[in-house]
């Protein structure tokens, strides 16, 4: 079955051009347009879309706040929110880390990238655009003070290394290798992961690392993906 994608975008043209994208693809179907954040809620909560596409800036509600209503925090049903935007910003991505979004990719980043940030929406990851991955996780834990007490389940090792390696801005298979481990290998401690700190998807994850210090602000390690 195709993935069904709502787009969320106050600009007509730019939501004509999201749909001509997407529906190039063959497992993809666009199945409705919102124009502003108040539609977008409305139309995600009743069609319950694999996936929506949501722009920053939106009339009535942003898109952080569409992000929240709909897959953040404490909302019992979260659906996968891709935030689409042409700003580069460390607050939006941020908000949208926190939000709950499965994504945050630059209208400028090309098709092929928005495609696979529905694609892997849909099959329960998360995507960020590499340009923005490890300079925008490393500036925002930069900011902000160490947080206080530990995990409230403490990682093992391979775990750690595993965080550690995805805050770089690896993918699974780029982990597997470093880590000379298996693919379900990785997919499996990132699982345990999330399950001890409580958290939803890899961007996350990604987060928190950056936060407590599991990768430092300088050296040869600091890149972003190829």
């Amino acid at each position: 079955m195709s993935i069904r994608v709502l787009l969320a975008d106050d600009q007509a043209m730019v939501r004509g051009g999201l749909r001509l994208i997407l529906d190039a693809q063959p497992d993809i179907d666009v199945v409705a347009e919102a124009v502003d954040g108040v539609d977008a809620v409305a139309q995600a909560r009743r069609l319950r879309p694999d996936v929506s596409l949501v722009d920053i800036r939106m009339p009535r509600l942003d898109g952080i706040e569409v992000t929240r209503a709909l897959a953040g925090p404490g909302v019992p049903d979260p659906l996968r929110v891709v935030v689409v935007t042409t700003f580069d910003l460390d607050e939006y991505i941020h908000g949208a880390l926190r939000g709950g979004a499965a994504g945050f990719v630059l209208k400028d980043a090309g098709p092929a990238l928005l495609v696979e940030a529905v694609r892997a929406a849909h099959a329960g990851d998360a995507l960020i655009s590499p340009s923005i991955t490890v300079r925008l996780l490393a500036r925002l834990t930069a900011a902000s003070a160490p947080p206080a007490g530990p995990a409230r389940q403490p990682l093992s090792e391979r775990e750690t290394d595993v965080a550690r390696a995805l805050a770089r801005g690896r993918t699974n298979q780029e982990i597997a290798a470093e880590l000379f481990i298996s693919l379900s290998t990785v997919k499996s401690h990132l699982s345990g992961i999330q399950a001890k700190l409580g958290l939803r998807n890899r961007l996350e994850i990604a987060a928190w690392a950056w936060e407590h210090r599991l990768v430092g602000s300088t050296g040869p390690n600091l890149t972003e993906p190829g």
